[in-house]
C-alpha cells in the first residue's frame, strides 16, 4: 500500500505479529493503565523524554510521530493519521514489524494529535502522556494546546511532557512534582479562571483571580519538590519548566 495515496477512512492492519513491550491485544483494550502518544512536533532532549516511558506503557503514534518512537527504540501499538509526514523509511519499518495503522483522508476536520486523542479517549486509560506536541508551527502548537481543554479529557490524567516541559490544564486541583527552583506559570485558558489556592510555589495564590489578558501568573518557582494547585472554576493551563 503506498502512503502517497492513502485510503478512506478506516482500520486496516499490516501483517500481525507477535505483541511486543508496551502493547495490548485490541480484543484486551482495557488493560492497559497508561497510553503515550507522540506527535509530531519537536523533542528537545531524547533522552529525557525517553525518561517518561514505562515498560508497560500503550503507544500511539500520530502520523509523523512515529518517527519519535522509533528513535526511541519503541514499537508503537497503533498509528493513527493520514500518513502524510511518517515518511518511507519509517513506513517500511511499520511494515516490517506489523505495527497496525488506522489511515485517515488528507482532507479532514482534525489534525493527526486530535484524531490520536480521540483514539486514546476510547481505550479509557487512567492516565494519557503526549510526547512532542510542542514545538513548530505556531497554529499547530495553540491548536494542541486548546486540544486540551476537551470536556472528555476531563475524566483522565492529561499531559504533554517532553522531559523538559510539562503542560496540562487544572480542572480542579493539581500536583505538579519536580524540585525547587522549577519554574511553573499558571495561565487562564479562555474566561478568567477563579477561586485560586497554590501552595508549595514561591508567589503564593490564596482564593484569587487570574484572567487571560494579564500575565501575573507567568513563572511562579517550586519551592518544593510538589506543588499544589486549586481551582474554583474555569481552565488553568499549568506550564512546568523543569530546571537543568
Amino acid at each position: 500500500m503506498s502512503i502517497n495515496h492513502p485510503s478512506p477512512r478506516g482500520w486496516f492492519f499490516i501483517i500481525p505479529s507477535p505483541i511486543g513491550k508496551g502493547e495490548v491485544p485490541r480484543e484486551h483494550p482495557f488493560a492497559m493503565d497508561r497510553i503515550i502518544i507522540f506527535a509530531n512536533g519537536e523533542l528537545p532532549d531524547l533522552t529525557k523524554a525517553r525518561g517518561l516511558l514505562h515498560d508497560d506503557d500503550y503507544i500511539i503514534c500520530a502520523d509523523g510521530g512515529t518517527r519519535h518512537a522509533l528513535a526511541m527504540g519503541v514499537r508503537p501499538g497503533l498509528v493513527v493519521g493520514d500518513m502524510d509526514s511518517i515518511g518511507q523509511v519509517n513506513w517500511r519499518e511499520l511494515e516490517k514489524t506489523g505495527v497496525p495503522v488506522e489511515i485517515f483522508p488528507r482532507d479532514k476536520n482534525e489534525t493527526d494529535l486530535e484524531l490520536a486523542i480521540k483514539r486514546a479517549i476510547e481505550l479509557q486509560p487512567g492516565h494519557l502522556v503526549v510526547i512532542a506536541a510542542l514545538g513548530g508551527r505556531i497554529d499547530q502548537l495553540l491548536g494542541n494546546i486548546a486540544l486540551l481543554t476537551d470536556p472528555r479529557l476531563s475524566a483522565f490524567d492529561v499531559r504533554f511532557d517532553d522531559g523538559v516541559e510539562e503542560l496540562f490544564i487544572c480542572r480542579d486541583q493539581a500536583q505538579v512534582h519536580g524540585r525547587s527552583g522549577d519554574l511553573v506559570s499558571l495561565i487562564p485558558w479562555g474566561d478568567p479562571v477563579r477561586g485560586i489556592q497554590t501552595q508549595g510555589l514561591k508567589w503564593m495564590l490564596s482564593n484569587e483571580t487570574l484572567y487571560s489578558e494579564k500575565t501575573r501568573g507567568i513563572s511562579n518557582e517550586m519551592l518544593h519538590e510538589t506543588a499544589l494547585i486549586r481551582i474554583s472554576s474555569g481552565n488553568l493551563l499549568v506550564v512546568h519548566i523543569r530546571n537543568s
